[in-house]
């Protein structure tokens, strides 16, 4: 039985992907960041995402893969999301469809030369 953990910018299924299907596992898992397009991702944020799921999956290495452990992975994957925007990472996506500002309101800088 495949399990999964939907945060808003975060989907982990116990599955691995085989002709663009989800094929469920008892030992793979699989990320999808940001499914709806919310932010604007360059190559080296997505690949810090990445790097943090790995982390995450290996600090939890050896405990059962439960619906628990998928969510605590998956919530701290989103508040990682939430550095990487405060940081500047990551921008919000203004074409998206759903803006929302899930991860709180954008910073806007103030135009100096209108002053």
């Amino acid at each position: 039985m495949m399990l999964k953990s939907t945060t808003r910018h975060v989907h982990i299924y116990t599955a691995i992907v085989a002709n663009n299907e989800l094929v469920p596992s008892d030992d793979k898992l699989t990320l999808d960041i940001d499914p709806d397009n919310e932010f604007n991702w360059s190559d080296d944020a997505i690949k810090a995402v990445y790097a943090e799921f790995d982390r995450l999956v290996d600090a939890a290495a050896g405990e059962d893969l439960t619906d628990y452990n998928l969510r605590r992975i998956g919530s701290d994957l989103e508040h990682f999301i939430r550095q990487l925007l405060q940081q500047g990472a990551i921008s919000y996506n203004l074409k998206s469809r759903a803006l929302n500002y899930s991860m709180g309101l954008p910073r806007v800088e103030a135009d100096k030369s209108a002053s």
